[in-house]
């Protein structure tokens, strides 16, 4: 017999980041449980309530902390633990899990970003900072809510909402200003660039494709230096194996009617003379090899 732990999580409001946030949230709980003592004699197993014995923690030998990154332009900028907003705007988004040990646990990247080794071993760097920061930060208050216990006092979710600890998205209502906007819109207008030129028609090419903007030149298709110099080793092999082939053709053509030829009686003629003479062929002695 074991037992079974399921973790759930439940989002009250968040501003991004979810993923760090369920991370932390998760590990904390695990380490914070404590299950029944138990004692097995022979068949017999016998579970044990809090006031018989001491409910004992989970072997938890690790703490994997995940640490998100996104990045913006392409790779050119990257932020940790980007906000709700910054995600909506964001191009890609790595999220890197590692111990305090610096072990990576995992690696997952979503979004339409490519990115490079160095930027990868960067953010690896980064990370184990991050990890090592928030490791911390989870022993120290796990030491504190065990000292808390251990005096008598309560702290959980519950008595946390009368002392209104919790105050995510608390914001005071604050009067808009709605007075000379059309000017500042103005304002604000004319510094600015000019906007680029707008299709305000789509781009018909061929029957059931469109295409809004002139775009940029496509370069599928084309190879690059190295694959250029190997398509023409290549080139150069295929016309060196179609020459040795084409010569090995005409040593067998010459070959064979070498041997169609031998057969024959050989004429040797005299113009002086005018005197033929024919000599039959006469079988040679093969080598054996």
């Amino acid at each position: 017999q074991v037992w079974q732990i399921r973790l759930d999580m439940h989002l009250l409001n968040h501003d991004g980041n979810i993923t760090d946030a369920a991370s932390i949230a998760g590990i904390v709980a695990l380490c914070h449980f404590r299950r029944p003592d138990v004692s097995v004699q022979g068949e017999e197993v016998t579970v044990y309530t809090p006031e018989e014995r001491d409910p004992v923690p989970l072997s938890i030998h690790h703490m994997p902390i995940c640490v998100s990154f996104a990045f913006f332009h392409q790779g050119t900028y990257l932020l940790v633990d980007p906000s709700e907003r910054e995600e909506r705007v964001m191009d890609g988004l790595l999220v890197i899990a590692m111990n305090k040990h610096r072990e990576i646990c995992t690696i997952q990247s979503s979004g339409v970003v490519m990115l490079v080794q160095d930027q990868i071993l960067r953010c690896t760097k980064i990370t184990a900072v991050k990890v090592a920061e928030i490791t911390e930060l989870i022993q120290k208050a796990l030491e504190n809510d065990h000292k808390a216990r251990k005096e008598g006092g309560k702290f959980g979710f519950a008595e946390s909402i009368p002392n209104q600890k919790i105050t995510a998205f608390k914001m005071e209502s604050a009067a808009v200003d709605t007075n000379n906007v059309g000017e500042q819109a103005g304002e604000i207008i004319a510094k600015a660039d000019p906007p680029a030129e707008v299709f305000a028609n789509p781009i018909l090419h061929t029957p059931g494709t469109a295409q809004i903007g002139e775009g940029i030149e496509n370069s599928w298709g084309d190879l690059e230096e190295s694959e250029k110099e190997e398509a023409a080793e290549e080139e150069g092999e295929s016309e060196a194996a179609a020459f040795e082939c084409q010569k090995t053709e005409e040593t067998e053509d010459t070959s064979m009617m070498s041997e169609t030829k031998k057969d024959e009686p050989i004429v040797l003629s005299d113009s002086e003379e005018e005197e033929v003479v024919i000599l039959e062929p006469q079988e040679l002695p093969r080598k054996t090899r």
